[in-house]
């Protein structure tokens, strides 16, 4: 998709954060404090990237996430913008930027995923079959049943 079809498909914060490298305000975006059950996918591509079962309050003001759905669609990259060095998130199908990725988050791996609400599409676990997302349905079996 060009860059006419990206700004005609795309609210203007989304064109600028996934394609100039925007960041939106923090506690003022879609997604900083959404709790519902489903998966985050790439606004552009809509490739899957995130899950709300590792998405945790950061309290930074922009949805955080201990780790990507499959690693194989986001990129990594060296971050040298405004004074300090951060690794850039940015998915691999569509090269939109996401957010950054920091070594300060929970989990095994220790690792807090930043990401613009602007950059990500909510799709409810209530719908995911019907927008064609059904294969990740069983990751959310198990929510709400205690074991016995």
């Amino acid at each position: 998709m060009n860059k006419e079809e990206l700004k005609k498909k795309l609210s203007p914060m989304e064109y600028e954060v996934t394609q100039n490298n925007r960041t939106e305000p923090p506690f003022q975006n879609k997604y900083w404090n959404e709790s519902r059950d489903g998966i985050y996918v790439d606004v552009v591509s809509g490739k899957p990237l995130f899950s709300s079962l590792d998405k945790y309050d950061a309290g930074c003001g922009w949805p955080s996430f201990t780790k990507p759905i499959d690693s194989l669609e986001i990129l990594e990259k060296v971050d040298y913008s405004h004074g300090m060095v951060r690794t850039e998130v940015r998915s691999s199908t569509a090269d939109s930027h996401l957010g950054h990725v920091f070594d300060d988050g929970p989990g095994m791996e220790g690792l807090r995923y930043c990401i613009n609400s602007a950059a990500l599409r909510f799709v409810p676990k209530e719908k995911l079959e019907e927008e064609g997302f059904g294969a990740y349905l069983p990751m959310f079996d198990n929510l709400g049943k205690v074991k016995g």
